[in-house]
């Protein structure tokens, strides 16, 4: 096996996982996902001919798909009037956000809501949450650590907020 091929397994092996989350949180549909999911695998495979090591392996890998995954998403115009900042979000009523026992529920609309940010939020959100720190997600984004620290402590509180807002919530009748 190659050099090349060597990389990819080890990849692969440690972040295949990851991937597949990543893929989730720019995807929603199935087959989509699966394409872009393809795309990232083809993609980090490809890379590294040209990898030097000069970061972490992880930050390769997470770099190439998010560059995948962001490119991809342009290309897909359609979506991009739909999509809001951080900012706004504190200003949207809560259609995602609704009371509901069934924990699957509540995370498949928390992935509904990473699906609405900026591909930039929507970076730094996805990488946080595969546990990279600041530095790493800044190498990743082009951010300052302290900008993907704030970042970061915006969408924290605000899920926050959303959880405790659905936590404490009576469950409303249906409307007929």
């Amino acid at each position: 096996m190659s050099v090349q091929d060597n990389l990819y397994d080890e990849a692969i092996v440690a972040y295949g996982a990851s991937l597949e989350r990543l893929a989730r949180a720019y995807e929603a549909d199935t087959e989509d996902r699966r394409d872009l999911l393809q795309e990232i695998h083809i993609a980090i495979w490809r890379s590294f001919e040209l990898y030097n090591a000069r970061c972490s392996l992880r930050t390769w890998v997470f770099r190439v798909a998010h560059n995948i995954a962001v490119s991809r998403m342009m290309r897909k115009r359609r979506f991009l009037s739909n999509l809001v900042s951080l900012d706004d979000l504190e200003s949207l009523p809560d259609p995602l956000i609704r009371h509901s026992a069934d924990q699957r529920l509540m995370l498949d609309r928390m992935w509904e809501l990473i699906q609405q940010l900026k591909p930039m939020d929507r970076q730094v959100i996805v990488l946080y949450l595969e546990d990279l720190d600041a530095a790493s997600i800044g190498e990743v984004t082009g951010l300052s650590p302290q900008n993907v620290a704030t970042r970061v402590h915006r969408i924290k509180n605000l899920l926050a907020q959303w959880y405790q807002k659905g936590v404490n919530d009576e469950p409303r009748p249906a409307k007929r």
